[in-house]
C-alpha cells in the first residue's frame, strides 16, 4: 500500500490530521449499538441508522476483512453556529476522498463519517429506497464501533464534553485494502 499517496491525498481533501490503525484494532461493541438504541433520537428514522444496520457480528467481520484503516480526525469549537455546515463539508470531503481511493485502485475502499447522514430533508428509512445511497453511509457507531476505545489506540485524546465552550474532536473511519 502506498502510504504517502494516500496521505497526499488526504492533505488534498483538508484531512491534515489523521493516524493509521490495523483493522483489527478497530473496537467493535454491543453496548455501542444500545447506546443508538436507548438514547440516540435518531433510532430508526435514517437509512444508514439502526436498526437497519448489519448484526454487531456482521460488523465485526465485516472489519476483519480489512487490513488497514486511517481515523480522520476534525476539530470543531462546540460554540459555533457551524457545526452542522462544518460536518457535513466533511462527510462531503470523505465521499470525494473515497472515491479518488477507488479509482487509484482499492477497490475495497469505504468510509465512514463522523455525523449521521443528511443528505435528504426526510430520510427514506429504507436503504433500498434511499435517494442518496452512493453518498449515504452509517457512522462507525452505528456499525458498532466503539470510538472512544479505537482512537485511543492510535493516541488521539478523546473525552466526554461537559461545556458548550469546549473544542469538539470528530472522527471518521476511512477502511482501506
Amino acid at each position: 500500500m502506498n502510504y504517502k499517496h494516500l496521505e497526499q491525498l488526504f492533505k488534498k481533501h483538508k484531512f491534515y490530521d489523521f493516524k493509521w490503525i490495523k483493522a483489527r484494532n478497530i473496537v467493535i461493541k454491543q453496548w455501542v449499538r444500545f447506546k443508538c438504541l436507548f438514547m440516540c433520537n435518531t433510532y430508526g428514522t435514517k437509512s444508514v441508522c439502526p436498526p437497519n444496520m448489519p448484526t454487531i457480528k456482521e460488523c465485526e467481520k465485516f472489519f476483519l476483512e480489512y487490513t488497514d484503516a486511517a481515523i480522520l480526525r476534525v476539530e470543531i469549537e462546540t460554540s459555533s453556529d457551524e457545526v452542522s455546515a462544518i460536518l457535513h463539508d466533511m462527510d462531503d470531503r470523505l465521499m470525494e476522498l473515497e472515491k479518488e481511493v477507488f479509482f487509484l485502485g482499492y477497490y475495497k475502499v469505504m468510509t465512514f463519517p463522523a455525523t449521521i447522514c443528511y443528505r435528504c430533508e426526510k430520510c427514506s428509512r429504507n436503504i433500498n429506497t434511499c435517494n442518496n445511497k452512493e453518498l449515504s453511509r452509517p457512522t462507525p457507531e452505528a456499525l458498532g464501533v466503539d470510538l472512544f476505545e479505537t482512537v485511543k489506540k492510535v493516541g488521539y485524546s478523546i473525552e466526554v464534553l461537559s461545556t458548550n465552550n469546549q473544542k469538539m474532536n470528530r472522527y471518521a473511519i476511512l477502511m482501506i485494502e
